[in-house]
């Protein structure tokens, strides 16, 4: 997987050129494909000729020339979606946006990273998943313990294919990579995502002290182990592990 760079502000586009082989005396042909940049850290700019993408719902702040907009059902995934997410209670209102132009998102001004997937998962909370190529698929996994710590649940939301994504978090997100040899711990309520062949362990620090009051705050942790990326943000949110 490759990260954009999004040093100083500057936007850049997150797709990389691709070459076009043709035949002889045929014209080069190829599918409209959405393209993802920043505009600044916090507004999301994608340019779009005729193709679409899913956005959380009500994220679109502006938009120039001529868009779309269509709620979907099941957090993009149709009637199947929507009953799994119901049952596992992990919701996500989509909408696909498309047309020609340019469109901006953006959600209360928490700050855009964007991913570049290549036929891997990315592995993210629902509510810090901002927008997606339209090809990209959407679905759900287990998650145990680190979901209920977080007080997020028992699932999370996955995004499978290659192609890009968006997600937001509190604050400039840091990515870690975690090796074979380094794994990575992290605290719960500043988890954000993840991608690459990674497993999960949930840890517990609770003791006789943390009872008595003279615990460090820190009582659970995510430990990953394998190879691949965690996104992580410098803001914790309110978890079960942040009240022992």
């Amino acid at each position: 997987m490759r990260l954009c760079d999004i040093s100083q502000g500057r936007p850049h586009c997150c797709r990389p050129a691709k070459d076009h082989c043709s035949g002889v005396g045929a014209p080069d042909t190829f599918d409209p494909v959405a393209q993802f940049r920043l505009q600044g850290s916090k507004v999301l700019a994608v340019d779009m000729t005729g193709d679409a993408v899913k956005a959380k719902n009500g994220a679109m702040v502006a938009y120039d020339g001529r868009m779309t907009f269509k709620k979907m059902t099941g957090g993009g995934d149709g009637l199947r979606g929507m009953v799994t997410r119901r049952l596992t209670g992990e919701q996500m209102e989509v909408m696909e946006v498309k047309g020609h132009g340019t469109c901006y998102f953006a959600d209360r001004a928490s700050e855009i990273n964007l991913v570049q997937l290549h036929g891997e998962k990315l592995y993210v909370e629902a509510s810090n998943l901002l927008c997606t190529d339209a090809a990209l698929r959407t679905g759900t996994t287990f998650t145990g313990l680190r979901g209920a710590s977080q007080g997020n649940g028992l699932f999370t939301t996955t995004v499978e294919g290659s192609g890009q994504a968006a997600i937001v978090s509190d604050g400039p997100a840091v990515v870690l990579r975690v090796t074979k040899q380094y794994p990575l711990q992290v605290d719960p309520g500043a988890y954000v995502a993840h991608t690459g062949d990674l497993k999960q362990h949930f840890q517990s620090g609770v003791n006789f002290r943390t009872f008595m009051g003279e615990g460090s705050g820190e009582s659970f942790q995510i430990r990953f182990e394998g190879e691949g990326l965690v996104y992580v943000q410098p803001s914790e949110r309110n978890t079960v592990g942040g009240e022992v």
